[in-house]
């Protein structure tokens, strides 16, 4: 089986170690990138298997770069799964209506990310 890549959009340094540390384990690669632009940039030049967008970012934010991301042919079939820390009534919708196929609300859970990676990845497939 081929090794799966993981696009993490997060400008947090301390996250993007933990959830890379967290999911390389797992046997994922994880290709970082530290704002919206650059995000942008990174998955126009790889194909990956699943974006983990955090949605507070510098330059372009989550909502706007999800947006973007699934206009692109090559990655109109990747999930875009938020990452963030906007638990507030009504976000997870929000984040849902930008474009993104799933929500997982920070700080995350070590022990249950793994599996919610899976399951993402696993839906991709059906």
């Amino acid at each position: 089986m081929t090794q799966q890549t993981i696009l993490y959009i997060e400008d947090n340094p301390e996250n993007r170690l933990l959830v890379k540390r967290i999911l390389e384990v797992e046997g994922y690669k994880v290709v970082e990138a530290t704002s919206g632009l650059a995000g942008l940039s990174t998955a126009k030049t790889i194909q990956p298997d699943l974006i983990l967008m955090d949605i507070n970012l510098p330059e372009l934010d989550g909502y706007e770069l999800t947006k973007r991301l699934k206009q692109m042919k090559h990655l109109a079939d990747v999930p875009i799964i938020a990452m963030t820390a906007n638990v507030m009534k009504g976000d997870r919708e929000k984040t849902l209506a930008a474009g993104c196929d799933g929500y997982i609300q920070k700080p995350i859970d070590v022990d249950e990310l793994p599996a919610q990676v899976a399951h993402y990845l696993q839906a991709k497939k059906k």
